[in-house]
């Protein structure tokens, strides 16, 4: 079996999760996320040199909301494993189809987000509101479950072609580890934005005028994948990683 640091889906999952923090839905929004879960204002989040009270503050509120939205995508993906394992163990030749039946609909995604075409289906925004967060570290772990609830249009494909991934692979750990991953590549750098909130700021204003073509880098690396599951080559890309990586595990 090939190492976790060979399996190309996970590092499809890692980088996935990174796209969808770029991604136009999720990084404007970074900074309002910041100061309703942590109850800061804006003027002390941006300051240089915060101290630590405030870096403390930050730091486990962020975890617990990292928290929140992993505890759903994980379950996600662990109810998308078993299902998996129980169909290749009844059924083992129909896993194909579900390979390719998953990689047309990830290339689906992929066009979607680059805005080539797009399906009605995964325009409507269908995010929950949370008006009156509950207090403590409690009402920041609801905000993480209600923004892993919400399914976006720029988001929601993503996570859905992750998910499909973990829905072909005919084992039940394998989607806890994809989503795991995944929930690791969104939740980092949401982490570091808050802990270097002045410097996300000025980043934020340089890098907002390329989102799109971010979006659309997105849209082009899932049609890729489609293509890898539709055509039986993702597997085989894994296990040529496999040998030519000298990596353990």
């Amino acid at each position: 079996m090939p190492s976790v640091g060979s399996d190309i889906n996970l590092w499809i999952a890692f980088t996935a999760g990174i796209l969808s923090f770029f991604s136009p839905c999720v990084l404007p929004l970074i900074p309002s996320y910041l100061t309703y879960i942590t109850g800061l204002s804006f003027g002390q989040l941006q300051e240089a040199h915060p101290g630590p009270k405030v870096r403390l503050i930050v730091v486990a509120h962020s975890l617990t909301f990292i928290l929140g939205f992993s505890v759903v995508f994980i379950t996600l993906g662990g109810i998308v494993g078993l299902a998996s394992s129980g169909f290749q163990e009844h059924l083992r030749t129909g896993l194909v189809w579900v390979e390719r039946i998953g990689g047309l609909l990830i290339i689906l995604f992929g066009i979607h987000l680059t805005g080539l075409f797009h399906f009605g289906v995964l325009l409507g925004e269908k995010r929950i509101h949370l008006h009156d967060k509950p207090t403590g570290y409690f009402g920041t772990f609801i905000v993480g479950l209600a923004f892993a609830a919400g399914w976006t249009p720029c988001i929601g494909p993503i996570l859905a072609s992750i998910l499909m991934i973990a829905a072909t692979s005919g084992q039940a750990g394998h989607g806890l580890w994809l989503l795991t991953v995944y929930s690791a590549g969104l939740g980092i750098p949401f982490l570091v934005a808050g802990l270097l909130f002045h410097h996300f700021l000025s980043f934020f204003q340089h890098f907002r005028k390329h989102i799109r073509l971010t979006e659309i880098v997105t849209g082009a690396l899932l049609i890729a994948v489609g293509l890898l599951l539709v055509s039986g080559k993702l597997g085989w890309l894994t296990m040529q990683l496999y040998r030519w990586l000298p990596v353990t595990g």
